[in-house]
C-alpha cells in the first residue's frame, strides 16, 4: 500500500511539473518588405504536432514547453526556427526565388515554379469581389485565353466559357468543370461564390490530359473552402444589398409617334411614286391607306385630326393641328412606351455566413448563404439557398478522413421568352424591342381610363376597333398572367480516405455522389395566350444522378537534389439522366398550372425517358525535378466512353512537359533583380466525346447515342399497328475527337516579384473532328446526315499576362494587370466530298483555310446615288467573245466579272472572312491605402465582327409595317440627300433592300470590338484597434458594381452575345429577343469574429 501511495504522489508531482513547464507563447509575425502582418503563417512547436496560425493582425498564441523551438513558415517567405518566448516579434523575409503560391492541378497541387503546363489560378478575394451569381464571371478579363459569351442575362444564368478558341465544329467546346475533384453537372451558377477558395484554369492538354474524357477544351478546377491546420475558430458574415438594372440599352430607335408616322408615310408614298405614280397619286394612296393594315398601313390611329384634314401634310410632316390621342366612341387610343413599361430596376440582396476552425485533429468548415437576385422585368427572379460543411479528421498519424456535404435549392421565375426562336409574338423581349412607338399597351375606355375586368388590367391584343399589321397578341399581358416557375434541389456528398503506410506514400479512396432534381411548372393563362384552350398547364421533372469514384496511389520522395512524385489511379464516372413531362388544357382554376387542374382530352401530351452515360479510365503521372531547376512531367490515361459503340470506346491520351528554372543557374544567381525565369515546353493529347449540336442536347440525350440508329415510333389506333421512322443514322465507327496541343512559354518574376508574368505560344490541333456528314439521296433513308470523324482544325496563338506592383509600402499599395490573347482558328482538312468550296449555308461557310466562324454572305455595294436603290455585287460569267454564259461550268466559259445588281436574289455570296476577334483580354488596377481599397477590372476585344441582325430588322425601310425603326433611317436616300448610303424608304417589294427576304449581307456585319468595365469596387477596412473592443477581427464596408459600362460600335449592341455568325433570324440575330445583360450595384458589409 505504501509503495502504491508513493507511486501516485510521484506521478502527481511529475504531471504538475510538466504542466508548469508549459508556458504561454505569443507574438506577432510581420513582413520585412512592408511591415504588414503575415496572415495565416504557420507556427509549430518543433518535434510535436502542436501548432497554430496567425490571425488577421499577424498575432498568434499557444502553449509550449520551456525553451522550446518554434518553426515558422509561410508560402512565399523564407521560414525560420526561433526560441519560444513571450511578446515575440518575428520578421519574415520574402523568398524571391519562389512564387508566392501553390497551384491546384489534376489530383493534387504543385509549386507554380515546378509546373510545366499552362494554368492560371484566381483566389477567393478575386471571386467575391464580383457582384454575380456565377463564380466564372471572375475569369472574364482576368485570365488570358478566356472568352465568354452569354445569350442570356437572366438571374441565375452563367456565361459560356471558351479556353483558347473554338475546340470543335459539331462537338462541345466547353471546358470540363471539376468541383472538389469530381465533374459537376449542375451549372456553375448553382455554386455559391462565397464558398469557393480558388478556381484553377488548366488551359493546355499537358495540364488536362490526365482527365481524359471531356478534358479536350481545358479544365476548370474549383476548390471549395476548408479550414487550415491550427486555425482558431473564426466566424465570418457578409451582407450585400443593391439593385439590378438593364445594362445594354435599347437600340437608337424612333420613339416619337409623330416622327414614326412621318417616316412610314414617306415609305408608302415612295412605293407608288418611284413606280409610276404622280406625286398627287402617291400622296392620296398614302393618306387613304395609312391606317389600313392590309394595304401597307399601320392599323392604328392615335392622333385626332380636324375633319377634312390629313395627319401628314404634303411636306411629309405631322399636321400641327393634330392632337395625340383618339377615340372612336368605344375605346380611346394613345401610344404607350412599351420599353419603359416593361423594364425596371429590381432589388438584390445576398447574405453569407461561415464558421471555420481547427480543434486538434479535426478541421471544420460550415457555411450558409441566401441570394435574392431580381430580374429587370416582372416575374423574373432567382432565389438561391446554399449550405456546405467540410470536415477533415486526422484519426491516426497514418489515417485521415474527410467528408463534405453541400446543398443548393433554387426557386426561379422566368419571363415569357425563348431565346432560340425568332419573331415570336409571345416573346416579351422581342416585342418590346421591336414594336413601333404608336401602339397602345393597354385597352382604354372612351374616357381614357385603362379598362379592367374583374380587377384585371386589359391589355391591347388586337381586340379593339384597330388591328396591328404584324404583331399579334400581347407578350406583356402574357408575362403578367402566365407563369414559368422552376424549383431545383442539388445535393453533393464527398467522402475521402487517405492512408499513409510509410512516409511519402499516400493511398487515397474518393467517392463523390451528386444529385440534382428539378421541377418546372408552366402556365399559359386563360387570360393570356392560353385563352383559346381555357388555359394550359405543362409540368416537367428531370433528375441527374452521378457517382464519381477514384482510387489513387501517390508516392513522393526526395533523394538529395532529386525529387520524385509518382501518381497512379483508376477513376469511374457514371451519370443517369431521367426526364418526365406532361401537358394538358382546360384548366378549372385559371391560376393553377398543375395537371390535376387540367381536364382537356384532345391535347394531352406526355413524355419520359432515361439516359445513361459512363466513362472510366486508368491514369498515371510522374513529376520529377532536379535541384529545383530542371523539371519533367509526364502523364498517361487510358479512357473509355459509353458515347461510342463497343470496340471504339477506348482511347489513349497523354502528355509530357519540360521546364528549366534558369534563375537557379550559377550564371544568373547573382542577378538580384531576377527572381524567376523559367522556360517550359509541353505536348499533350486529350479526347472529346461530347456531341451537343442542339440547345437541349443534354436534356434529350443526343450526345449519348450518336453511334446508334434511332427511331421514333407511332401507333395507329384504327389498325392497332406500330410504325417507326428513322430519326438518326448511327455510325458504329464513330470515335474520339482528339486534341493535340503544343505549348511553349516563359514565366518570369523581376524586382522582388514586383513584376511577374507569362508569355506563351500554343498550337492546338484537333483531328478526327466529330462532324455531321450528308447522306446521298440514293440512301433512301428518312434522315439527311449522320455523324462521322472527318476533318482537322487548328487553334494557334500567343498569350501574354503581366502583373505589376509599382508601389508597395506599409500603408500604400498600387497594382496593375494586363493580359491579351491573339488566337487564330483555321480548318485544315475536311471531307473530300465537300470540295474546295466547302459547306456553304446562309451566312456561313466551312472550308479548308477558313475559320469555324467564316462569314459567307452577299456583299453590299452601297446605294445608287441617282435612284436611291440598294446595290449588291454579282458574279457574271462570260465567254471569250464577251457574251454572258450561265456559269463557270459552261463549256465556253472564259472569265468572271464582278458587277452590280439591285436584285438581291441574283447577288453572289462571298467569303467575307472570319468573325473571330484578333485579340481579346483584360486589364485592371487596384489601390489600397490607409484602410481604403479601390479596384477595377476591364475586358476588351478587338478585330472581330458580329452580324447585327437586330439592326437589320430595324433598318426595314418601311417594309415591316408596325415594327420599330432605327433613327438611321431618317438619313435614308432622298432627292435632297443623294449622298446617303442608306437605301430610299419604300414599301415596294422591288425596293426591298434584303430586309423582307431576311438575306444575310455584309452591310450588317459589324465590328465586335468592345471595352467593358466588368467590375468596380470601393471599400474601407476599419482599424483593428477600433474594432477589437467589439470582439471583431475584421470589419469592412464596400460598394461594388458589375457591368458598369461598355463601349461598342453601336448603341444597343452587345458583342458578347456570341461569336458573330448569324442572320436576321438566327445566331446573333436572336439578341433582340434575348434577356439583356444586367448591371448590378450593391453595398455591403463584411465582419469577422
Amino acid at each position: 500500500m505504501e509503495k502504491r501511495l508513493m507511486t501516485f504522489i510521484a506521478c502527481l508531482f511529475l504531471s504538475l511539473g510538466m504542466a508548469l513547464a508549459q508556458t504561454q507563447v505569443s507574438g506577432t509575425i510581420t513582413s520585412s518588405e512592408d511591415g504588414s502582418p503575415v496572415i495565416g503563417a504557420s507556427i509549430k512547436v518543433a518535434g510535436t504536432q502542436t501548432g497554430t496560425v496567425t490571425d488577421v493582425d499577424g498575432n498568434f498564441s499557444l502553449n509550449a514547453p520551456a525553451n522550446a523551438k518554434l518553426e515558422i513558415s509561410y508560402i512565399g517567405m523564407i521560414g525560420k526556427t526561433v526560441k519560444a518566448g513571450k511578446n515575440m516579434k518575428i520578421v519574415l523575409d520574402p523568398d524571391n526565388n519562389a512564387l508566392d503560391d501553390v497551384l491546384v492541378i489534376a489530383y493534387g497541387k504543385t509549386k507554380k515554379s515546378a509546373f510545366t503546363g499552362s494554368a492560371v489560378e484566381i483566389k477567393s478575394e478575386d471571386i467575391t469581389a464580383h457582384v454575380a451569381s456565377s463564380a466564372t464571371t471572375a475569369l472574364v478579363g482576368k485570365v488570358a485565353g478566356i472568352q465568354a459569351t452569354s445569350s442570356s442575362g437572366e438571374p441565375g444564368s452563367a456565361p459560356t466559357i471558351r479556353i483558347r478558341g473554338i475546340g470543335s465544329v459539331s462537338a462541345s467546346s466547353q471546358p470540363l468543370y471539376i468541383v472538389d475533384g469530381a465533374p459537376y453537372e449542375a451549372g456553375i451558377s448553382n455554386l455559391n461564390p462565397a464558398d469557393i477558395e480558388s478556381i484553377s484554369v488548366q488551359k493546355d492538354a499537358s495540364a488536362s490530359a490526365i482527365y481524359g474524357a471531356r478534358g479536350a477544351n481545358g479544365v476548370v478546377i474549383i476548390t471549395t473552402k476548408k479550414a487550415r491546420d491550427g486555425q482558431d475558430a473564426r466566424v465570418t458574415f457578409d451582407a450585400k444589398w443593391g439593385s439590378n438594372s438593364r445594362f445594354v440599352p435599347q437600340y437608337d430607335v424612333i420613339k416619337d409617334p409623330a416622327q414614326y408616322y412621318e417616316t412610314h408615310f414617306k415609305a408608302m408614298y415612295n412605293s407608288q411614286y418611284y413606280h409610276g405614280a404622280t406625286a398627287d397619286e402617291a400622296y392620296d394612296f398614302a393618306c387613304k391607306n395609312l391606317y389600313n393594315s392590309k394595304n401597307g398601313g399601320l392599323g392604328y390611329q392615335v392622333y385626332t385630326v380636324p375633319q377634312g384634314e390629313q395627319l401628314i401634310g404634303k411636306d411629309f410632316k405631322i399636321n400641327p393641328n393634330a392632337k395625340l390621342g383618339y377615340s372612336d366612341g368605344t375605346y380611346y387610343y394613345t401610344p404607350d412606351n412599351w420599353y419603359d413599361e416593361v423594364f425596371h430596376s429590381s432589388f438584390r440582396q445576398e447574405y453569407n455566413a461561415n464558421v471555420t476552425g481547427s480543434n486538434g485533429k479535426m478541421n471544420y468548415f460550415a457555411s450558409a448563404g441566401y441570394l435574392q437576385d431580381g430580374g429587370i422585368v416582372d416575374n423574373s427572379e432567382l432565389k438561391r439557398y446554399t449550405a456546405r460543411t467540410t470536415v477533415d479528421y486526422q484519426a491516426k498519424k497514418w489515417l485521415k478522413l474527410s467528408t463534405g456535404l453541400s446543398f443548393t435549392h433554387t426557386d426561379s421565375q422566368s419571363p415569357q421568352y425563348d431565346v432560340n426562336t425568332y419573331g415570336s409574338s409571345g416573346n416579351l423581349f422581342y416585342i418590346t424591342n421591336n414594336i413601333a412607338p404608336i401602339y397602345p399597351l393597354y385597352v382604354r375606355n372612351a374616357d381614357g381610363s385603362i379598362k379592367t375586368e374583374g380587377g384585371r388590367v386589359i391589355y391591347d391584343a388586337n381586340q379593339t376597333g384597330f388591328q396591328r399589321p404584324a404583331i399579334t397578341g400581347n407578350a406583356v399581358r402574357d408575362n403578367e398572367y402566365n407563369s414559368s416557375h422552376s424549383y431545383r434541389d442539388i445535393l453533393q456528398g464527398q467522402w475521402d480516405v487517405q492512408i499513409t503506410p510509410i512516409e511519402g506514400l499516400v493511398l487515397d479512396a474518393n467517392l463523390n455522389a451528386f444529385s440534382s432534381n428539378t421541377r418546372a411548372n408552366d402556365l399559359a393563362s386563360a387570360f393570356a395566350n392560353g385563352q383559346a384552350d381555357d388555359g394550359e398547364a405543362s409540368v416537367s421533372a428531370n433528375r441527374y444522378f452521378t457517382v464519381n469514384q477514384r482510387y489513387t496511389v501517390n508516392y513522393d520522395k526526395a533523394l538529395g537534389d532529386h525529387h520524385f512524385n509518382i501518381l497512379a489511379g483508376y477513376e469511374q464516372y457514371k451519370l443517369k439522366y431521367q426526364y418526365l413531362s406532361g401537358s394538358n388544357t382546360r384548366l378549372y382554376d385559371p391560376f393553377i398550372g398543375e395537371l390535376g387542374n387540367a381536364f382537356g382530352t384532345s391535347k394531352k401530351k406526355n413524355n419520359s425517358f432515361t439516359n445513361n452515360y459512363m466513362t472510366e479510365g486508368f491514369f498515371g503521372r510522374v513529376m520529377y525535378d532536379y535541384a529545383d531547376k530542371y523539371f519533367v512531367n509526364a502523364s498517361l490515361r487510358r479512357d473509355a466512353s459509353s458515347a461510342f459503340a463497343p470496340g471504339h470506346r477506348w482511347g489513349t491520351f497523354g502528355s509530357v512537359g519540360l521546364a528549366w528554372q534558369m534563375n537557379k543557374e550559377d550564371f544568373l544567381k547573382d542577378v538580384k533583380w531576377i527572381d524567376l525565369l523559367k522556360l517550359k515546353v509541353s505536348y499533350g493529347s486529350v479526347g472529346n466525346d461530347q456531341l451537343d449540336t442542339t440547345p437541349y442536347a443534354n436534356q434529350i440525350g443526343e450526345y449519348y447515342y450518336y453511334w446508334a440508329d434511332r427511331y421514333t415510333p407511332a401507333y395507329n389506333e384504327e389498325t392497332g399497328q406500330f410504325s417507326v421512322t428513322m430519326t438518326q443514322k448511327g455510325n458504329e465507327n464513330l470515335t474520339w475527337e482528339t486534341h493535340n496541343d503544343w505549348n511553349v512559354g516563359v514565366d518570369f518574376g523581376f524586382f522582388k516579384n514586383r513584376l511577374t508574368g507569362t508569355i506563351e505560344y500554343y498550337n492546338q490541333k484537333t483531328v478526327d473532328l466529330l462532324w455531321s456528314k450528308s447522306l446521298p439521296l440514293s440512301s433512301g433513308l428518312s434522315v439527311s446526315s449522320y455523324y462521322a470523324n472527318i476533318g482537322e482544325m487548328v487553334n494557334r496563338g500567343v498569350e501574354i499576362s503581366l502583373e505589376g506592383t509599382p508601389i508597395r509600402t506599409q500603408n500604400f499599395e498600387w497594382s496593375i494587370n494586363w493580359n491579351g490573347t491573339l488566337n487564330h482558328n483555321e480548318i485544315t482538312k475536311l471531307d473530300p466530298s465537300l470540295g474546295e468550296n466547302g459547306l456553304q449555308s446562309n451566312g456561313r461557310v466551312l472550308k479548308v483555310g477558313g475559320s469555324v466562324y467564316e462569314a459567307f454572305m452577299v456583299q453590299y455595294a452601297g446605294v445608287n446615288h441617282e435612284t436611291g436603290q440598294a446595290q449588291w455585287y454579282q458574279d457574271v460569267y462570260y465567254n471569250a467573245d464577251g457574251k454572258k454564259v450561265e456559269s463557270a461550268k459552261a463549256a465556253d466559259y472564259a472569265y468572271t466579272k464582278k458587277e452590280l445588281t439591285t436584285d438581291i436574289t441574283k447577288a453572289t455570296q462571298y467569303d467575307c472572312g472570319s468573325t473571330l476577334p484578333t485579340i481579346f483580354g483584360g486589364f485592371g488596377t487596384s489601390v489600397a491605402a490607409y484602410g481604403f481599397d479601390l479596384s477595377a477590372q476591364f475586358s476588351y476585344q478587338l478585330g472581330g465582327k458580329i452580324y447585327d441582325g437586330q439592326y437589320q430588322a430595324l433598318m426595314h425601310n418601311g417594309t415591316s409595317q408596325g415594327s420599330a425603326m432605327h433613327k438611321d433611317l431618317l438619313n435614308a436616300w432622298s432627292e435632297t440627300n443623294k449622298n446617303s448610303d442608306i437605301p430610299r424608304l419604300s414599301q415596294a417589294a422591288a425596293d426591298d433592300p434584303g430586309i423582307g427576304s431576311q438575306t444575310t449581307q455584309d452591310r450588317f456585319l459589324t465590328s465586335s470590338n468592345y471595352l467593358c468595365l466588368n467590375n468596380l469596387t470601393l471599400g474601407y477596412t476599419f482599424p483593428k484597434a477600433l474594432i477589437r473592443p467589439l470582439e471583431l477581427t475584421n470589419l469592412r464596408i464596400y460598394v461594388a458594381g458589375e457591368n458598369i459600362f461598355m463601349l461598342t460600335k453601336r448603341k444597343g449592341l452587345d458583342p458578347r452575345y456570341n461569336y458573330g455568325i448569324g442572320s436576321m433570324t438566327s445566331g446573333s440575330g436572336l439578341a433582340g429577343g434575348g434577356y439583356a445583360a444586367l448591371r448590378s450595384i450593391t453595398a455591403g458589409i463584411s465582419l469577422t469574429f
